[in-house]
């Protein structure tokens, strides 16, 4: 796989572009304390920060009742409205490649399976919405990843042909989605990837373990 070859690149969010999970875990503890539970430290949450807000209240209280997480997850919601963005920074060498990528005018965005009132907020935050001409949410479409909806919605605000893009995720649904969409499937190997995953047997057509590691695989370009 050549990097002449994408002519776009899209990013997951949570645990590709940006390491949200302190804001997510801070806020998730906020919820269980005044739910009763005892806080859950960082380092056992931090994995399941990838795959939203219900997976880290099953981590969090592995024997919680189906019937509790609505209330929950909405407290979690609360909570996170408060935080998002407080704690929350680029993944070491993604800022250069950004900046690299501009250079080469090479256009880029994000697919996330995160709710929009959350994504658009922590972008501007971030800095980098008006950089950014696609960013879809995990309610912009009827359905969210590893669906192909929001990943030809993604190719289209891009203005760049599915086959040219580049889509990197640290989930095996990000990439799923990718190679169901015809784009370049990269795995973003520093994301928040658990013990329990087997980031090899998925369908990765690269890999990258830093933002230092891409900006040397585009270096040649320009």
């Amino acid at each position: 796989m050549k990097a002449k070859q994408i002519k776009g690149v899209l990013f997951d969010l949570d645990g590709t572009l940006a390491d949200t999970a302190p804001d997510m875990v801070t806020a998730l503890n906020m919820t269980l304390q005044v739910n009763g539970y005892e806080p859950v430290p960082f380092a056992q949450l931090r994995a399941s920060a990838s795959h939203g807000s219900i997976a880290m209240i099953k981590t969090a209280i592995p024997k919680v009742k189906d019937d509790e997480i609505p209330a929950l997850q909405q407290s979690l919601f609360d909570h996170y409205q408060q935080v998002n963005g407080d704690n929350c920074k680029l993944f070491s060498g993604l800022e250069n490649f950004l900046q690299r990528l501009t250079e080469l005018a090479i256009p880029y965005g994000v697919i996330t399976n995160k709710p929009a009132r959350f994504t658009r907020p922590l972008l501007n935050r971030l800095g980098l919405t008006p950089q950014m001409p696609a960013i879809v949410s995990g309610d912009t479409t009827l359905h969210s990843k590893p669906h192909t909806a929001p990943m030809f919605l993604g190719a289209q605000q891009l203005k760049v042909s599915p086959k040219h893009i580049l889509y990197l995720g640290d989930a095996e649904r990000d990439l799923i989605a990718a190679k169901a969409a015809g784009m370049i499937s990269g795995l973003a190997a520093w994301g928040y990837i658990s013990d329990q995953d087997n980031p090899n047997a998925w369908p990765a057509d690269l890999s990258f373990v830093s933002g230092e590691q891409l900006v040397e695989f585009f270096s040649k370009l320009g």
